[in-house]
């Protein structure tokens, strides 16, 4: 398909900074695709010279596989696709030393900086685990907006301010100590070093001439002043953005990062794509009057050349339950009467505790489906915590399963002697688990704080003896878990004991997949496990692609996809818009939100709502969504709210059954 004529100009403006702003489903991705084999084959800009940035890793490999399938071998050597965070680690990676750090630096996890949070803060305040993540989100904040510790203002801050603050401090020195990062320092520390450091500052201007920036509505502050290091005087740029898909503000998103680049780029060119290549026109008429409530520094307004399309439905319930079952049922009969498949369908849900009784109904209409974001069994925290010990075990130089294991479960092994523990390695420039061993160690730490150290080090070492002798290997790491009393552990910091018991269940099956294998002649423990690893990955992408099932996803995970068939659950007030947004005044953002809901939706979008709904096992009365009276009233078609008993939820179930049946046979 040829490129329309705002898309061709969005592809041949070169010559400084240019926002493109892109509607949705507007293909702002293929302009960013085509202009970069534009500036390599027909401006002659060498493709090392060539920055495109993105939000995610899949995005950026997308972005990258459709490049470089339009570029021969010596086009593309050089070119450099990534998110804003694999950009930050290269920069880091290339000047570690002047940053004070080793070449073999560890990065933290989500949840490797809440356990040494909550560390810090544990021994302060004795917080918990809650308070722990909260602190990190005040942390996370505070580097997003470029804020060192030195630099943070308290005059006026509440008492769970000032106790992030000096958590944040603590937390600071000992990344260093430990030789590690977290998330938010891959933007954080390289935004510092290209203001401090003139020459790594010219160095990177001078490797990037153009930069490309997607999703430029989801900047923070420190992504933005990225932006303004790198491309400094040159200020060839190309950023794609809508202002009307901002909403993660509850990360540090900054829609007016649009406002403040057309102050700081006086110059600036603006091109709006508002032809939409997805959605019937009656969708984009609807989006269009919803969004048009906000309030824009640039206006535009989505059209399409598809046909007007069906009303949108609107479903009113009696409860959560009829709701629910009303969707599924709908799903099986739309599907039978249509020939669709199952994956064609998306419903949309404000918070992930909404899809509990949808997926009841699913389940009891015998419908697959799918809830889009949902961790895998290598990302639940017991089984990290049981492939730190089995990484430490096979290779003691692993510093990030070291200090995901030291405290799991406590081994009154404090943050203080951490710290000293990390201090002293990067000294010696050894690991850490090899710093325990080290003699000398004892004069740097408090001589309980020695024992506590030796004991854990003997531990792991015993472990590996037993493991390398290549017998009874189950029992073995069975009983590892057993030592440490980790089920206790469970118990002690789970919600419920059927929930510590289905934890621990888990590290069972792990084991059980790991030594599955054992009595192969060439069985090796190490490769077994990143074998595990690596098949884990594999089968989870296969079954992304081959599996046809409905899909439930939050509104959040659903930006950047389209569905022929969408439902939006829950329009009512408290769920869309959040009750926490109505609270702090935040309603343009959950417009914007149930706007990027609604272009999801190419054919037939349905929303819906109950009269009632339960909170804390009582029944209220709901309010319908603000939202729905300021959506097009002749584009809407409102079905009952007539509540439907059990006997005719069964009676339905039952002839969707026989006409599904009656399909097949015919």
């Amino acid at each position: 398909m040829m490129l329309n004529e705002q898309q061709q100009s969005a592809v041949r403006s070169i010559d400084g900074p240019l926002l493109v702003l892109a509607g949705a489903g507007s293909g702002k991705t293929r302009v960013i695709t085509e202009k970069i084999g534009y500036l390599i084959k027909t401006c002659g800009i060498k493709a090392s010279h060539i920055l495109a940035v993105t939000f995610t890793n899949k995005a950026a490999k997308e972005m990258k596989e459709r490049v470089l399938s339009t570029l021969d071998k010596d086009e593309k050597r050089g070119l450099h696709i990534s998110t804003f965070h694999t950009l930050g680690l290269t920069i880091i990676k290339k000047h570690f030393q002047l940053l004070g750090y080793k070449q073999n630096f560890t990065l933290f996890d989500e949840q490797d900086s809440v356990t040494l949070i909550h560390e810090i803060a544990y021994e302060a305040f004795q917080s918990t685990k809650q308070i722990a993540y909260d602190i990190k989100q005040q942390i996370s904040l505070w580097k997003n907006s470029l804020q060192h510790p030195h630099e943070i203002h308290l005059e006026e801050a509440d008492s769970s301010k000032r106790q992030a603050y000096e958590v944040y401090v603590q937390y600071q020195k000992y990344l260093k100590a430990y030789n590690a990062l977290d998330f938010d320092d891959l933007i954080f520390i390289p935004v510092s070093l290209l203001k401090q450091n003139a020459e790594v500052r010219e160095y990177w201007q001078n490797r990037f001439h153009y930069i490309l920036i997607d999703e430029y509505q989801d900047t923070n502050e420190s992504q933005y002043q990225l932006l303004q290091l790198l491309t400094g005087k040159r200020q060839k740029f190309t950023v794609v953005g809508d202002d009307d898909q901002s909403i993660y503000a509850w990360r540090g998103a900054r829609p007016e990062n649009l406002s403040i680049l057309h102050q700081d780029y006086p110059n600036l060119r603006i091109i709006k794509l508002e032809q939409n290549y997805r959605s019937s026109g009656r969708i984009l008429h609807t989006a269009n009057t919803l969004i048009e409530k906000n309030p824009h520094l640039f206006t535009k307004k989505l059209w399409s050349s598809h046909h007007y399309g069906k009303e949108i439905r609107v479903i009113q319930a009696k409860s959560e339950d009829d709701e629910a079952q009303r969707i599924a049922s709908d799903i099986i009969t739309h599907r039978i009467h249509h020939k669709t498949s199952y994956k064609d369908y998306a419903i949309l849900v404000r918070g992930n505790h909404q899809s509990f009784l949808l997926e009841r109904y699913l389940q009891l209409y015998k419908i697959p489906y799918e809830i889009s974001g949902g961790s895998s069994f290598f990302a639940k925290t017991e089984i990290k915590d049981a492939l730190a010990y089995f990484k430490l075990i096979i290779n003691p130089e692993d510093d990030r399963a070291f200090l995901r294991i030291i405290n799991t479960p406590r081994r009154e092994i404090g943050a203080a002697t951490l710290e000293k523990l990390g201090g002293y390695a990067n000294m010696r420039d050894i690991p850490l688990f090899e710093a325990i061993n080290d003699i000398a160690l004892a004069s740097h730490v408090s001589p309980q704080a020695y024992q506590k150290l030796q004991q854990f080090s003997a531990f792991i070492s015993r472990y590996r003896q037993k493991i390398e002798q290549k017998n009874n290997l189950q029992e073995n790491l069975t009983a590892l878990f057993e030592d440490i009393n980790y089920e206790t552990w469970l118990i002690d910091n789970t919600s419920s004991l059927a929930q510590a018991q289905r934890r621990y269940e888990n590290i069972c099956e792990l084991i059980g997949w790991i030594c599955n294998r054992e009595t192969e002649t060439e069985f090796d423990f190490a490769q077994s496990i990143n074998r595990m690893l690596l098949l884990d990955v594999i089968d989870r992408e296969e079954e992304k692609e081959k599996n046809d099932k409905v899909q439930i996803l939050t509104i959040h995970a659903s930006k950047g996809l389209e569905y022929p068939y969408v439902y939006l659950i829950g329009c009512e007030e408290g769920i869309l818009p959040h009750q926490q947004s109505i609270e702090d005044g935040t309603i343009e953002e959950e417009r914007r939100l149930v706007y990027v809901a609604i272009t999801r939706a190419k054919i037939e979008l349905t929303l819906s709502l109950t009269s009632t709904r339960k909170k804390f096992n009582e029944k209220t009365n709901t309010t319908p969504s603000r939202f729905l009276a300021e959506l097009p009233e002749d584009d809407l078609i409102w079905q009952g709210k007539a509540e439907s008993s059990q006997e005719q939820r069964k009676s339905l179930a039952k002839s969707n059954i026989a006409l599904l049946k009656s399909r097949f046979n015919s």
